[in-house]
């Protein structure tokens, strides 16, 4: 069964009862009439405007209790069968008149009552033998089994064309016999999943191999099938008749009601017309007409052809002219009935039309053409056989479909009603007899069939034509030239019907044979003795000799010459009887009430020559009486029998290229696709570039004034650096102290020049070119080259550089430009010889040989003499030190070693102060820092003297101590030593002061930055200071060159062990150093497996969650790519583009899943509610940010994954055929017989999955570019506004989900979860974002530090080193920003520190400033949202931890210190017995609030529960005399007065950066007995990255595990 009745489009249900079904207008009128007679219930249904005329059906007798009981029951069966069984009304807006007759069903569904699926569209064929499937299911035989269907072809239908026809039947009666078949059969329609069985074209095929390639395949697809069947060898494979299997007309009125309306006029119950009346309206694609391209000329769509009732009607004119012919006369008999009866409607006149053509049909077809086609008379009509099944059989279908293509002619002729044979005219503007059959397939506009009168000329054409004889042989036209499938505009029409036959299971020729009662042939010359010997003997070649392996269709062909072959006759036969008997509608049924036996005589003697002279006006003269056979003495002869002599060439092969032209476009459009994230790069960096001078400009413009003055008080002009370099632009200024400084376009001074009166300073000016340049040449410098914009500019330089040397002759002196340029000294050709000089004076204080200090050039002697005859400026020297030439040591030592006092050091010079540093003792060291700072030379050294020394070694901490500070610092050093009373010390005073620290004195040296210097003397620099406490074993520097720098023992963990203000305990130093050797024991290996198991154990939930999430996603990819490959529902789609699905529907479900569960990990509140419980054991709720971006990351893998497995299905379907993308996407596609498929651009512009798709990847180009690390860094807004775009990406993804052109939508399986759980924290989250909250106090801090103290709300609680969000309503409510409280949660507001980072925070600072400024109490007010969690707040869950924090990093231990301490106060219980804090600072000075904080820490920390080490990393790292001074003074700091120099605490302060892992490995030797140590840190993710690495390399070790948690901002 096809389908139910009320799935049956349009279509007519039964009569309830009586069988009878009306139109909506009777529906509507219906009445029932139920009444008793003679003890029997009788049932009548009567419509308004007829009388009785309907028949009263009696049931049998029933009881009389049994009758009332019923009778409601009966009725309402009645009233609901009608209201459900009835049609709809065909007009669909006018009520249809009453028929007294049944209407026949358009579906023909309904016909026999007892079997309603027999003969509807839709319904399987019925077989008369079994089928012969290679599986016995439904896998076609196909070679070797069976032969090349084009060989088979070309062997056995081959022949000589041009044979007239022996019983002399006509092409009319031909095409009529094409015409009833497409009213009987269609199953030309590609089933689905598109299955193949292409057909081999041998090589050197002189149609379609002529080049002899070998590798040419026709394209066949095999046949929509009933997918009930084809399950086991007792249920084959059958195929599925598209039309209904009736002789009903559904060639002209179409085989659905809804196709009927759309040929109907609904006026005068005629057929809708086009603009000629003669002619039918124009096909239309919602009518699905087959609109296949013309083969000869390429041209496409449905212009040209008309809308009949069979599908594939306009297949060639001939066809197409048997179609017009019906048409006209149905619309004939309309207008004759509309004369007759001018009451009826439009509906009456159209089913009274309708059933007498349909008669007439049955009539001719049957009594007419039959007997002309098989010399056979069908039998007496006996009246309707309900039992019998006329069911149409797959061998009717080739016996009768095959035996007419035998008879088809090259050409057709064309005549008027005088017998004048007409011209026609072909594409090229010839004339031909005829039109050419192979040229003229799916031809639109045909120049010949303009005009009724032209389609006259066509049937009465084919009326006097004779086909061709009835045998094997085909023509050309069929053979080779037939429309071609997909890309081919040719092919093989018998090869194809082979194939069709192998494709039905159609038994072969003997079995047929004796299905019927036949007799078998015994071998191959018995088949028929009129076919040539010599092509049986090719066909059995082609068989093996085995006969019983031929098919039924040659077979059939090769037996039949003159007549149809016994079989083929018995088939045909069979099939109309069938088809007669079994009609309930057929005319001649006098039961069914539609025509009375005057009627049907009537129509009986009708034949179609009566049909074609009512239609074209001819006299019955002008045509035979039976115009399907053509005798003597008929009129019109045709002029001769045609053959492919005189008619034009068929139109050769055309092999498609679908994606011809598309490549170009196609490439263009993926890279443009994969150029999205470089658009949306390109975009970040112009946002951060403005952005950028944004942040400039706020944090320039209190400089602004200053920088107006500079600029107003200098000269512009351009220096010249020297040959080969470009000019840059600078500001010459003349300032008071006779000093000409340079300064560059940032205001930065590059150089100073010291004009003194006794210097011969000498002005050099350009004569030529413009007499623009200047040198001026300096005595012992390089020369100052500047370029004016014109003379006049230079001009008014010089005199304003006269003026200012008015004390002294200036000398002036002009040349050439060129020359100037080449006299030049340069600031290269300086350097060069500073290079040699620093190299000659080390190699003579290292006592290094000559050779070893450098090569020197081929003119060596004088260059080093000139070498060592300059002397170094001071700001050369201050420049050779790494000191700014300003720096009080930098005055102190130049004017210590210029021993002649002229402002330069010579060689001698220079070499005399470095031997003390190189060689010297301690004595001559503090001899030399004595006479340095004996600034009055008196032999003693003043307190303000030691002060001033004090002063200028504390500059390269950018001044870190306060003048009191340094005060107190130098009454210390004067009392500790027994000097109080003294107010001068002589130099043995100064040397006991350092009596401490002769060792250190002895490692100090200068630090020299002059070329190559540091590859001559490199090891004698190596030794650094960092830790207070060094012991004597470790103070060489021969001693430690051998390690590592993370692991020299100068860092030593000493330190550690010291508590100042209590008493210290010094370990024995061998503790360390066994420390380090006990890691060295093991092996690399063993190393290798230690360091895996602790990160395993570290990071054991983030692995076991990350590989669950892994395993859910893997598991989506693996089922959905497994379903689309095997087990998804038969469409074709995995056999068309496999791998292109199995990776887009695979990441397709993956990345649903991750985009869906990624916002889970921003459910803020949710995390930190869940990290309170026991769930925190098993997940690692700290981790959600970083588990956001690996989901991130590997959805955006996935789904550039997803778009190329996308990139390749739209190329697979821009080339696959149309029936193929309509057995994929039978909801977009519709398989109309054009074959061209959509272009790229449709997949990827004009549909909605494609459109989304293509937006998608331009949102997340946009949001994952701006949400970069290193644009976060520059425009954090940025960030937070693509980031939003997150709406929109969801709102895509389920649009681009739910057009469901695969598959359903499957989207909201994975998203609706998250979504509801992300909506109602986001809702907490607002709840509170909306409270403002009041700023109690603000404070700015230096290093761009703003302390913000603000209410706590009510109800707020939170644990140490949690974080929330605030906006600050005065920049806007929208743009939150993430700060970690630095208060502590027993205290009663809250409190932030904000460092200046950009725009926001920078704007931030200047509103509170405003408001402090102008004495304001109400400071701009906030929304806060949080607090939030992560994995600082850790830390109490550790025996011993560790905070590490760097810069503004330090925040969250803020809060967690002040906690900690506040929390032992009040005795708590904690496991945290020790914190060790690390403050890595550049100085202190950048975060003087957290000293307070320490400071408050250290006050009441009674159980020495926190230990404080401060690493202050600006200090110079390198051992010279002001880092050591600096250290000796630290050290007797904090010996004295038990806190340090720098930051006034008890906690120990190192110089240089923190040594982690001997830090670590100190911690280890404490605490022994503990087996995890907590590492949290805070800070620049390149510290953080060296805590992590010493971690991984401590954890090695078979000791304590260092567990890491950090954060990087």
């Amino acid at each position: 069964m096809a389908g139910s009745p009320a799935s049956a489009t349009g279509g007519r249900v039964p009569r309830t009862a009586a069988h009878i079904w009306r139109t909506p207008s009777q529906r509507q009128h219906l009445r029932g009439d139920l009444r008793i007679q003679g003890g029997r219930l009788a049932v009548g249904v009567a419509a308004r405007g007829t009388a009785s005329s309907v028949p009263h059906y009696q049931f049998p007798a029933l009881p009389d209790l049994r009758v009332s009981m019923l009778r409601t029951r009966l009725e309402a069966l009645m009233l609901l069968g009608v209201l459900l069984t009835g049609r709809l009304n065909a007009a669909g807006s006018q009520d249809s008149p009453s028929l007294p007759w049944e209407v026949q069903r358009y579906d023909g569904w309904f016909n026999n009552l007892r079997h309603h699926e027999r003969g509807a569209a839709g319904s399987r064929l019925q077989r008369l033998v079994p089928a012969n499937y290679a599986d016995g299911v439904y896998q076609a035989l196909q070679e070797p089994l069976l032969p090349n269907p084009r060989m088979l072809s070309s062997a056995a239908m081959r022949g000589t064309e041009g044979q007239p026809s022996r019983r002399n039947r006509t092409v009319l009666g031909v095409f009529f016999g094409y015409h009833v078949l497409s009213d009987l059969v269609s199953v030309e329609r590609p089933g689905c999943p598109a299955e193949f069985l292409n057909i081999r074209i041998p090589p050197g095929d002189e149609v379609f191999d002529p080049e002899k390639r070998g590798d040419v395949v026709l394209p066949f697809q095999r046949s929509r099938w009933d997918p009930k069947t084809g399950q086991s060898p007792s249920n084959p494979r059958d195929l599925t008749n598209e039309v209904t299997g009736w002789l009903d007309g559904s060639a002209i009125y179409g085989s659905s009601h809804s196709w009927s309306d759309a040929l109907r006029s609904f006026s005068g119950g005629e057929l809708a017309s086009g603009s000629d009346p003669a002619f039918p309206r124009g096909a239309q694609e919602t009518l699905l007409m087959w609109i296949a391209p013309d083969p000869a000329t390429g041209q496409r769509g449905p212009r040209g052809l008309y809308a009949f009732g069979a599908e594939r009607g306009n297949r060639e004119p001939f066809l197409q002219a048997l179609g017009l012919l019906w048409f006209r006369y149905h619309n004939l008999c309309a207008k004759k009935l509309a004369g007759e009866h001018p009451s009826w409607g439009d509906e009456e006149l159209f089913q009274h039309a309708r059933k007498r053509v349909i008669a007439t049909y049955q009539n001719i077809a049957l009594y007419e053409w039959l007997p002309s086609f098989l010399q056979k008379t069908p039998p007496e009509y006996a009246g309707y056989r309900p039992f019998l099944d006329p069911s149409i059989s797959p061998e009717f279908l080739a016996a009768s479909e095959q035996f007419f293509s035998t008879m088809v002619p090259p050409g057709v002729y064309m005549r008027n009603a005088s017998c004048h044979f007409q011209k026609v005219q072909n594409k090229d503007s010839s004339s031909s007899p005829a039109l050419r059959v192979c040229n003229n397939y799916w031809i639109r506009e045909n120049p010949n069939l303009n005009s009724a009168e032209e389609v006259n000329q066509l049937l009465l054409g084919m009326a006097s034509q004779i086909s061709e004889l009835e045998d094997r042989i085909v023509i050309e036209d069929l053979r080779d030239y037939w429309p071609g499938p997909g890309k081919f505009s040719r092919t093989d029409y018998m090869a194809s019907s082979i194939q069709r036959g192998r494709d039905m299971g159609l038994p072969t020729y003997s079995q047929a044979l004796l299905a019927l009662g036949l007799e078998a042939p015994k071998n191959w010359s018995d088949l028929n003795p009129n076919v040539e010997p010599q092509v049986l003997k090719d066909t059995a070649a082609l068989y093996n000799q085995d006969l019983s392996r031929l098919e039924l269709l040659p077979g059939g062909l090769l037996e039949s010459h003159g007549d149809p072959g016994p079989l083929f006759s018995a088939i045909v036969l069979d099939q109309f009887v069938r088809l007669r008997d079994g009609d309930r509608y057929w005319f001649e049924n006098t039961r069914n009430g539609l025509f009375s036996k005057e009627e049907i005589a009537e129509i009986r003697n009708t034949s179609l020559r009566d049909v074609l002279v009512a239609v074209t006006g001819v006299n019955h003269s002008d045509l035979q009486p039976n115009v399907f056979v053509w005798l003597a003495g008929a009129p019109c002869p045709q002029p001769r029998q045609l053959t492919t002599e005189g008619l034009p060439r068929c139109a050769p092969l055309t092999v498609l290229d679908y994606f011809e032209g598309s490549g170009p476009g196609f490439g263009i459009t993926v890279v443009a696709l994969c150029f999205l994230p470089l658009v949306s790069l390109l975009i970040s960096g112009v946002v951060a570039h403005f952005r950028g001078r944004e942040r400039k400009k706020l944090q320039k413009k209190d400089k602004e004034s200053v920088k107006r003055k500079v600029v107003r008080d200098g000269v512009p002009a351009m220096e010249w650096p020297g040959p080969g370099e470009e000019s840059y632009p600078v500001t010459i200024q003349l300032l008071p102290d006779r000093r000409l400084q340079v300064l560059d376009r940032h205001l930065s001074v590059l150089r100073t020049v010291q004009l003194r009166p006794l210097q011969q300073v000498k002005l050099i000016l350009s004569n030529d070119s413009g007499r623009r340049a200047l040198m001026l040449k300096i005595p012992k410098e390089y020369d100052l080259v500047l370029l004016f914009n014109s003379e006049e500019e230079r001009g008014t330089f010089v005199q304003h550089l006269q003026g200012f040397c008015m004390q002294w002759a200036l000398g002036l002196d002009e040349m050439g430009e060129k020359e100037l340029f080449r006299n030049a000294v340069t600031k290269q050709q300086r350097g060069r010889i500073l290079e040699i000089f620093f190299r000659h004076l080390f190699a003579q204080v290292l006592d290094i040989d000559q050779v070893d200090a450098g090569t020197l050039p081929k003119d060596s002697p004088q260059k080093v003499r000139e070498a060592l005859n300059c002397e170094l400026s001071r700001a050369e020297f201050a420049e050779s030190l790494g000191l700014k030439p300003q720096d009080m040591f930098v005055e102190s030592m130049f004017s210590l070693a210029d021993k002649d006092g002229n402002g330069y050091l010579s060689f001698r010079e220079f070499l005399d102060i470095l031997v003390v540093f190189m060689k010297g003792s301690p004595e001559d060291k503090s001899q030399l820092m004595f006479t340095m700072y004996d600034l009055d030379a008196n032999g003693f050294l003043s307190k303000d003297e030691f002060f001033t020394m004090m002063r200028s070694f504390i500059e390269i901490s950018n001044n870190c101590l306060s003048k009191d500070q340094l005060a107190e610092v130098v009454e210390s050093m004067f009392r500790e030593s027994g000097f109080q009373d003294k107010e001068e010390l002589t130099w043995e005073d100064f040397h006991f002061m350092l009596r401490d620290h002769d060792s250190d004195l002895g490692r100090t040296q200068l630090c020299v930055k002059g070329g190559g210097v540091g590859d001559i003397f490199k090891q004698n620099l190596s030794c650094r200071v960092s830790f207070i406490t060094r012991t004597p074993e470790k103070s060489s520097c021969s001693k430690r060159q051998g390690l590592p720098a993370s692991e020299a023992p100068e860092l030593g963990g000493l330190g550690l062990k010291k508590r100042f203000g209590k008493k210290m305990v010094v370990s024995p130093p061998r503790l360390y150093t066994e420390a380090l050797r006990e890691k060295m024991q093991r092996g690399l290996l063993a190393q290798k497996l230690q360091q895996y198991k602790r990160f395993v154990e570290n990071y054991l939930r983030h692995i076991v969650c990350v590989a669950i999430f892994s395993a859910i996603c893997a598991g989506l990819f693996v089922e959905r790519a497994y379903y689309y490959a095997f087990a998804s529902p038969s469409s074709g789609i995995a056999q068309t583009t496999f791998v292109g699905i199995i990776l887009s529907r695979g990441t397709a479900a993956s990345v649903s899943f991750m985009f869906s569960y990624i916002l889970l990990t921003m459910c803020r509140n949710l995390i930190t509610f869940l990290r309170e419980t026991f769930l925190n054991r098993y997940v690692p709720f700290d981790a959600a940010v970083d588990f956001h971006r690996w989901i991130a990351m590997a959805a955006l893998i996935l789904a550039i994954l997803h778009s190329a497995g996308h990139v390749v299905n739209v190329y697979i379907f821009s080339v696959s055929p149309l029936s193929l993308l309509a057995c994929i996407f039978p909801n977009s596609f519709v398989n109309d017989g054009s074959q061209l498929p959509q272009k790229f651009y449709w997949w990827f512009f004009q549909t909605v999955p494609g459109m989304t798709g293509v937006l998608l990847l331009l949102v997340l180009a946009i949001m994952y570019v701006f949400a970069s690390h290193h644009f976060r860094r520059r425009s954090f807004r940025g960030f937070w506004l693509t980031h939003h775009l997150y709406v929109l990406l969801y709102v895509l993804l389920i649009i681009h989900g739910s057009f469901a052109l695969i598959q359903l939508p499957r989207f909201h399986i994975y998203f609706l979860v998250p979504a509801l759980i992300y909506g109602g924290d986001k809702l907490v989250s607002l709840s509170r974002r909306k409270v403002e909250i009041g700023v109690v106090k603000a404070e700015l801090l230096p290093s761009g530090v703003t302390h913000l103290r603000f209410q706590r709300p009510q109800g707020f609680e939170y644990k140490s080193g949690q974080w929330v969000r605030i906006a600050c309503l005065a920049l806007g409510t929208t743009e939150y920003h993430p700060f970690t409280l630095t208060s502590a949660p027993h205290e009663d507001t809250l409190s932030l520190h904000i460092r200046v980072a950009g725009p926001w925070t920078t704007r931030l600072r200047q509103i509170y400033s405003l408001a402090m400024g102008n004495g304001c109490a109400q400071y701009p007010k906030l929304y806060l949202d949080g607090p939030f969690g992560e994995g600082h707040q850790e830390w109490h869950k550790f025996e011993v931890s560790v905070l590490v924090g760097g810069g503004i990093g330090v925040t969250p231990f803020a809060s967690i210190l002040k906690d900690l301490v506040f929390k032992s106060s009040l005795g708590s219980q904690m496991l945290c017995k020790k914190i060790y804090f690390i403050w890595v600072t550049r100085t202190q000075r950048q975060f003087e609030w957290l000293a307070d904080i320490i400071r408050e820490v250290e006050e009441n920390d009674h159980q020495d529960l926190v230990s404080v080490h401060i690493y202050i990393t600006q200090l110079a790292e390198k051992f010279d005399l002001r880092t050591t001074m600096l250290y000796i003074c630290e050290r007797h700091f904090q010996k004295v007065l038990n806190r340090s120099l720098f930051t006034g605490l008890r906690s120990v302060t190192h110089f240089g950066r923190p040594p982690f892992e001997p830090f670590f490995n100190s911690l280890q030797e404490v605490h022994p007995q503990v087996r995890k140590i907590g590492v949290f840190s805070c800070g620049p993710p390149g510290m953080t990255k060296n805590v992590e690495k010493a971690c991984q390399l401590i954890n090695r070790q078979d000791r304590a595990h260092f567990m890491h948690h950090y954060e990087n901002f």
